[in-house]
C-alpha cells in the first residue's frame, strides 16, 4: 500500500435533517467546507499545531478536539507506528448548523487514512467520526458525519448496529443555505425537543420521510417538494431563530423546493432545481434576515456527490 508523509484534505460542510429526517438524514455541500493539513510525525501521538479561521474558540488539545480524536481512535486501531500533526483550516461559521465539527474530523481522519495506505473504506470510517461528534455535542450521530465522508444524500437506517444507505442525488439539484449571525448551541437545541410525540405527527414525519426517499431515487423533484415538511422538530427549534417564519417564506416565494432548518441551526437552507434557482432564493432569503436588522452569510452550492477530496499528497 502507498503511504504518504503528508496530506491535504478538503471536507464539506453538510446539511443534517433535511426537514423530516431528523438524526436518519443529511448531504453533502460543495461550498463552504474545511481545510485539513496531516504531517507524518515519528511520535506515536496526534498533536494539533494551529487551527486558522476559528478566533481562538477551539480546543488544540487533542482529546477534546474532534478531528484529532477520530485521527487518534483511528491510529490506535490500525496500530500505525506514526503519529499525525495537524493544521486546521475552518472555513465555514461554528456551531451554524452545518456540521463544522464533522467537516473537521471527516477532513481529519479521511486524510490520516490516505496517510496509511487506505487500510479502511470510507464507510469504515464513519465509527470514527461519530464518535468524535460526542465530544463536540455529546451525541454520536452521524447525520453530518456520513454524507461528509460519503457524499450526496446519506441515510442512517440504523444506529446499533450501523447501517448507511447512500441515496441518489436528481441531476442539477442545488441548495441555497443562508447563515444568520447568531448561534445556536446543538446540545441546547437538542434538550428543548419533546421526549414523546403523538402518533399523528409520527405517521405524517415518516411518511414525508419515505416520500423524499422516493424522490430522490424517482428523479421527481415535485414530490420532493411535497416532502420537504418536519412537524417535530422545526416547530420547536425555529423559536430559536429570528426570523424564521420569514426567511421561510421569502425562500417559497423565489421559488425554492422547500427549506427548512438546517441540523439544529441558526442555519437555513432551501434546496432547488438549479443552481441559477438556488442563487435567487439565497439572495431573498437573505434579504429577509435583513428586513429583521440580522446580518447573515450565504452559501451557494450543487449538492456535493464526492464527499472529502484530497488537495495535496507528498
Amino acid at each position: 500500500m502507498e503511504s504518504y508523509s503528508f496530506v491535504k484534505v478538503f471536507a464539506p460542510a453538510t446539511v443534517a435533517n433535511v426537514a423530516a429526517g431528523f438524526d436518519v438524514l443529511g448531504f453533502a455541500l460543495d461550498n463552504p467546507g474545511d481545510i485539513i493539513e496531516l504531517k507524518r510525525i515519528s511520535e506515536r501521538k496526534v498533536t494539533i499545531k494551529a487551527i486558522h479561521g476559528d478566533s481562538g474558540k477551539l480546543p488544540l488539545v487533542a482529546d477534546k478536539n474532534t478531528a484529532s480524536f477520530a485521527v487518534s481512535r483511528f491510529l490506535s486501531d490500525i496500530g500505525e507506528p506514526f503519529g499525525v500533526e495537524l493544521v486546521i483550516h475552518k472555513r465555514m461559521p461554528l456551531k451554524s448548523g452545518l456540521g463544522s465539527s464533522a467537516a473537521s474530523s471527516v477532513g481529519a481522519v479521511f486524510g490520516a487514512n490516505k496517510m496509511a495506505g487506505n487500510p479502511l473504506s470510507r464507510k469504515e470510517l464513519i465509527q470514527y467520526t461519530m464518535e468524535a461528534e460526542r465530544v463536540a455535542c455529546g451525541s454520536a450521530h452521524a447525520d453530518n458525519t456520513a454524507p461528509a465522508i460519503l457524499g450526496g444524500f446519506v441515510l442512517i437506517r440504523s444506529y446499533d448496529p450501523l447501517d448507511v444507505v447512500k441515496l441518489p442525488v436528481p441531476e442539477g439539484l442545488a441548495c441555497a443555505v443562508v447563515h444568520p449571525h447568531t448561534e445556536v448551541n446543538t446540545g441546547d437545541a437538542r434538550k428543548i425537543l419533546k421526549k414523546e410525540i403523538s402518533l399523528t405527527k409520527a405517521i405524517r414525519q415518516w411518511g414525508n420521510l419515505a416520500a423524499l426517499v422516493a424522490a430522490l431515487f424517482m428523479n421527481d423533484l415535485e414530490l420532493l417538494s411535497r416532502s420537504l415538511q418536519d412537524v417535530i422538530a422545526e416547530p420547536i427549534r425555529s423559536l430559536l431563530i429570528p426570523g424564521y417564519e420569514r426567511v421561510k417564506e421569502a425562500a417559497m416565494m423565489a421559488g425554492a423546493l422547500g427549506c427548512s432548518i438546517s441540523g439544529s441551526g441558526p442555519s437555513v437552507f432551501a434546496l432547488c432545481g438549479n443552481l441559477e434557482r438556488a442563487g435567487a432564493v439565497g439572495k431573498s432569503m437573505v434579504e429577509a434576515f435583513d428586513s429583521i436588522g440580522l446580518d447573515s452569510d450565504l452559501y451557494v452550492s450543487r449538492i456535493n456527490v464526492e464527499g472529502p477530496r484530497v488537495i495535496e499528497e507528498l
